[in-house]
């Protein structure tokens, strides 16, 4: 019997926020190690959190009685994603210098430490957006297949999108950390180049594609189990941002990479002919960076004839 059942019909929209209010405390909890550093917030503890809530939403499936094969493989694909990330991401940041450099460059905690305000809002901020992305799920434990044009009743014809959606979350699964690999991998034989084999080949960012494929697939679970226009306003959100984030991701390593390697000819006829963040979507760059180089070039210029001329 669907959970929402369970409660009078005045008090199901309640009880349904009440429950996303529950969950936003566990992603919270789980992602509360950025308080030691900022950057875990949306790294490491965007892949706890995201374990946390695949575990949650598991035990509040099978505490009110109401799972199936899907919620447990959705479930248990959240806890594989999510842990494999974080684990991914913490040896990552344990043993490698260079990236450690990275992030303190971009977050520039050494220079200014961010307030307290600061990193109590992003907790929050991130916990919410945690809880819409994986909420497909949780709509299916509250209301079950409610809903398909063709079957409002339901029947087998309700599990044709959730078994699409698993499948293409696995192949993100695989997708990202194939990518993830083959980068790692590629580092080390060669750390002043960007990778360019593999995964890469085709996509300059294969490892944010596979993210959007898994969540892509999360998304489309969840399609016949959103009953109100909230869920649909909450995942569609959740959805949204993701693919907004990881676009973002890849605009900012374009422009870290043009800084690094930009004068590189090697980089250059990779980076001018290979797909940022899409498959055969001929975006290579997301912003232009020409301008940038030149000004830089021009200003040592400067700088290095304004040192001659003081001498």
């Amino acid at each position: 019997m669907p959970l929402l059942n369970s409660v009078s019909s005045m008090d199901v929209h309640a009880f349904y926020w009440l429950l996303i209010g529950i969950f936003t405390a566990v992603s919270a909890l789980c992602c509360s190690m950025g308080y030691k550093r900022f950057v875990w917030f949306l790294s490491i503890g965007y892949g706890t959190a995201v374990v946390g809530l695949g575990i949650a939403y598991a035990v509040t499936g099978f505490v009110i009685g109401h799972w199936d094969i899907i919620m447990i493989i959705q479930c248990i694909l959240f806890v594989i994603y999510g842990g494999r990330l974080a684990g991914f991401l913490l040896i990552r940041e344990l043993k490698n210098a260079g990236y450690k450099k990275v992030l303190k460059e971009e977050i520039k905690t050494n220079d200014t430490p961010i307030p307290f305000f600061v990193k109590f809002t992003v907790w929050i901020l991130v916990a919410i957006l945690y809880v819409m992305q994986t909420s497909p799920v949780l709509d299916r434990i509250a209301n079950g297949n409610v809903w398909w044009p063709t079957n409002p009743e339901g029947g087998w014809v309700t599990y044709v999108l959730p078994i699409i959606g698993i499948v293409i979350s696995i192949l993100g699964i695989i997708l990202e950390a194939l990518a993830d690999k083959q980068k790692s991998e590629q580092k080390k034989i060669n750390p002043h180049m960007v990778a360019t084999k593999g995964l890469y080949k085709r996509l300059r960012c294969p490892n944010y594609f596979g993210e959007i494929v898994f969540w892509t697939g999360v998304f489309v679970g969840g399609l016949t189990c959103m009953n109100a226009w909230y869920q649909w306003v909450l995942a569609s959100i959740g959805y949204v941002c993701i693919v907004y984030i990881m676009i973002n991701g890849a605009q900012r390593l374009d422009k870290r990479q043009e800084k690094n390697y930009g004068s590189n000819p090697d980089y250059r006829a990779y980076a001018d002919h290979t797909p940022l963040i899409f498959p055969l979507l001929p975006i290579y760059h997301i912003g232009d960076y020409k301008g940038e180089r030149d000004a830089e070039k021009a200003a040592k210029k400067a700088a290095k004839k304004a040192k001659k001329e003081g001498k």
